[in-house]
């Protein structure tokens, strides 16, 4: 750990000269504080989403709707825990004579840049805030894990992981009554 201002601070987990704005998949996880169970339970392996665990998967699947250059892939949100796989496409959008340019409605998530943190801080800000809204008890762990997804194999191995997470939900190093 780094000392810094007199607090110790984490170093970045992040690939160093890796632009994370490049057209990219990633896989992306995404935990709770302390690896609490707010999105619901796995009942005989399947997920069983509670309120913020239907938000959680709703607001997952609008991500593109705020980033339009982004697209999603598999995902799956788990109890304490959201997989996705995230494409970061090109965002050079052309205008012709004959398109007129549309306004884009503001983001929900306020202003964002391009790149993946922006987009997870968006997501995690927008699921937290309908929390707070409600009045239900949530937080996020700070910070995210990502993995840069480097060929078709590797994705196709992420995809199958992704989908059969709820199946090995009683061996999943993330579940707290293993």
């Amino acid at each position: 750990m780094i000392f810094f201002k007199n607090r110790y601070r984490i170093e970045s987990i992040r690939l160093k000269n890796w632009d994370y704005h490049s057209s990219a998949y990633y896989f992306v996880t995404i935990c709770t504080r302390n690896r609490e169970c707010f999105f619901g339970n796995v009942i005989e392996t399947e997920m069983k989403l509670s309120s913020i665990g239907n938000i959680a998967s709703r607001y997952w699947q609008e991500i593109p709707n705020h980033f339009p250059h982004v697209q999603l892939d598999e995902y799956v949100v788990m109890p304490n825990h959201v997989h996705g796989i995230v494409i970061i496409g090109d965002d050079n959008i052309v205008e012709t004579q004959n398109f007129a340019s549309l306004q884009r409605k503001p983001s929900k998530f306020g202003p964002q840049s391009k790149n993946l943190a922006s987009i997870i801080r968006g997501y995690k800000i927008g699921v937290k805030k309908w929390s707070v809204i409600n009045n239900i008890l949530f937080a996020w762990q700070q910070r995210f894990y990502e993995h840069i997804i480097r060929d078709e194999n590797e994705l196709n191995t992420i995809r199958e992981y992704v989908a059969n997470n709820p199946t090995n939900w009683a061996e999943d190093e993330e579940n707290p009554d293993k």
